[in-house]
């Protein structure tokens, strides 16, 4: 036999054995058992985690070879000594409660199941079986089964203060992986602490994609990833560098957490004195909208959002909570980029100017700073000053006018600009709105976040290729340069395609609508759609009123908006191999 396969025996019996632990642990949060089920569900807690333990300890058996110091033996050092601590005080407190107290409250030994099931199957290589499912039939299906799960956690007894329908549900769940923020229901009202937990898990999950979590666990508790999931990572991203897959993915994480982290703290600072609020309610609070914000939800726990009395004018958190978003809607490789781009500049300021040391290592780097982060810079600036000029003049006398202070209106006329870029929160009541805000929120929604971002819509690069595209027509200019450099055909194809399904889905969810609720008023419906396909989740006061049929409509729409419409196709259709021939050229009238 080989010496590998009893430990793959055990690693697949673990697996198999913690899943099934995760999914008692749900139905045991989720609805209310007897004192015995939950006894046996317990100690079955403590079995599963027990053989992680097993599973893990064997890891370095069946290696015949030095023990090295890495940072996953470091890591699984660190997660067995932790487990070991977690059993002993948890026994303890049995013994010291003569084996009688209760065993539904121990959330910690349930995550602890969660994180031996995300171990063990981290030791597994991910790889894609092209003969079955191509990159983005996986993608899609992905997310599907993320909604759908979360659908149905949605629903359990426990997970809200009254029971709703499943396409409420649905609805929500959609909203959350797609990190929309739009809602049928109160979040904050109509769902328990362990529905909104369920709600801001799915957000993490749909903000980041579910491959992406599968490739962090891979790498973070296996030590490297296999050649099979970086190919398959790469076409699923589109990316013709395989070689930068993983070093991207750690970035994503260090960003990601990293950027979290710090806006809970900042929140918790802004909120510290807020009234009425325990401490864990504001850890909470201030937990949930980080990951919101970064990710572009726009989910708040509070039920008129950040228009709430006691949050409207707290402007240092309507600071944290807006650049928290605009984050996470640069997307991860321009923000990283731009990191390392400050961090150099820093640097070689420092050495060379205050220090006066002339060291290679810090002097000029040409295009350290890239075409995509330079387009993408420039196009978020220009858009959110255009609408801050925008919001300011119609609304000085409007939404703004209850802000005394011009520094008040200011920032929350940023924050109104900002937000349409798919973040979703509201900081002002969004039926009060001038028209000529609405048309500017709209153009704002559509285009969107960055590329490889948490947000939606049609994307900022693909706006400003178009718009240079369009420049370099009028001029009578062949190719289209930037920079001193020249945009790729398959990029400018790739933008116009992308603009053009955008609008063939929300023109379609906009009749359908209409025709199923005639009475809807039209710019409402339109505004809705816009915001589903972009992922952005303001509304004009409207998801409440649709109808079943609208609400699986605006479903759809949200989940194309996420996954997107060329992505759909891509998955969809077969592709051809290039073939070594071209046609004659021909030129078609267009005007």
């Amino acid at each position: 036999m080989h010496p590998a396969l009893p430990y793959r025996l055990l690693n697949k019996l673990t697996i198999f054995i913690s899943l099934i632990g995760v999914g008692v642990a749900l139905i045991d949060s989720g609805f209310t058992l007897s004192t015995w089920l939950q006894h046996i569900f317990h100690l079955f807690y403590l079995t599963i985690i027990l053989l992680g333990f097993v599973a893990t300890v064997a890891r370095y058996v069946r290696a015949k070879m030095r023990l090295s110091v890495n940072k996953v033996a470091v890591f699984d050092l660190l997660t067995s000594v932790a487990i070991f601590i977690l059993l002993a005080v948890h026994f303890i407190a049995l013994v010291r409660s003569g084996l009688s107290m209760p065993v539904d409250g121990f959330i910690s030994i349930k995550i602890a199941v969660f994180v031996t099931f995300i171990r063990e199957i981290s030791d597994n290589n991910f790889s894609l079986n092209r003969t079955f499912l191509n990159p983005g039939q996986f993608f899609i299906l992905s997310f599907l089964s993320v909604v759908l799960i979360g659908a149905l956690l949605l629903m359990m007894p426990n997970a809200t203060n009254e029971p709703i329908s499943f396409i409420d549900a649905l609805f929500t769940a959609t909203s959350a992986v797609c990190v929309t923020g739009l809602i049928v229901v109160d979040t904050a009202t109509r769902f328990t602490t362990f529905g909104q937990v369920i709600i801001i898990g799915l957000i993490q999950i749909g903000g980041l994609g579910i491959l992406t979590f599968v490739t962090y666990f891979s790498y973070f508790f296996k030590g490297g990833v296999s050649y099979e999931t970086q190919l398959s990572m790469s076409e699923m991203n589109f990316s013709r560098r395989m070689g930068d897959m993983i070093t991207t993915l750690k970035s994503i994480l260090y960003v990601t957490f990293g950027v979290e982290a710090l806006a809970a703290i900042l929140i918790y600072i802004s909120i510290y004195d807020l009234p009425g609020m325990s401490v864990s309610e504001r850890l909470f609070f201030s937990a949930f909208h980080a990951i919101s914000a970064f990710c572009n939800a726009g989910f708040s726990t509070f039920s008129a959002g950040l228009y709430d009395e006691s949050l409207r004018f707290n402007y240092p958190l309507q600071l944290i909570i807006s650049t928290t978003f605009l984050f996470g809607g640069m997307g991860f490789i321009i923000v990283v980029n731009l990191l390392r781009y400050l961090r150099h500049r820093t640097q070689r300021t420092l050495y060379r100017s205050i220090l006066h040391r002339n060291d290679q290592r810090y002097g000029y780097q040409p295009w350290l700073l890239s075409i995509n982060s330079r387009i993408t810079l420039i196009t978020s600036g220009a858009l959110l000053l255009v609408g801050l000029i925008g919001v300011m003049i119609f609304e000085y006398n409007g939404i703004l006018a209850e802000h005394s202070s011009f520094y008040g209106k200011v920032i929350t006329g940023l924050f109104t600009a900002a937000t349409p870029r798919t973040a979703g929160f509201n900081i002002a009541d969004m039926d009060a709105l001038a028209f000529p805000t609405i048309m500017l929120t709209i153009f704002l929604m559509w285009i969107g976040a960055s590329p490889n971002s948490t947000g939606g819509g049609i994307k900022t690069s693909t706006f400003a290729i178009a718009l240079l595209n369009t420049l370099s027509l009028a001029r009578g200019q062949t190719k289209v340069e930037v920079f001193q450099r020249e945009i790729a055909d398959i990029s400018i194809r790739r933008a116009f395609s992308i603009m053009w399904l955008s609008l063939l889905v929300i023109g379609t969810g906009v009749t359908l609508i209409s025709y199923n609720q005639p009475e809807l008023d039209l710019i409402k419906v339109i505004f809705e759609c816009f915001s589903a396909y972009s992922t952005v989740g303001l509304s004009l006061n409207l998801t409440a009123d649709l109808s079943t049929f609208n609400k699986l409509v605006v479903s759809v729409i949200m989940f194309v908006g996420r996954v997107g419409m060329l992505t759909i196709f891509i998955a969809l259709l077969k592709n051809r191999y290039q073939r070594n021939y071209r046609y004659p050229t021909e030129e078609i009238t267009i005007n």
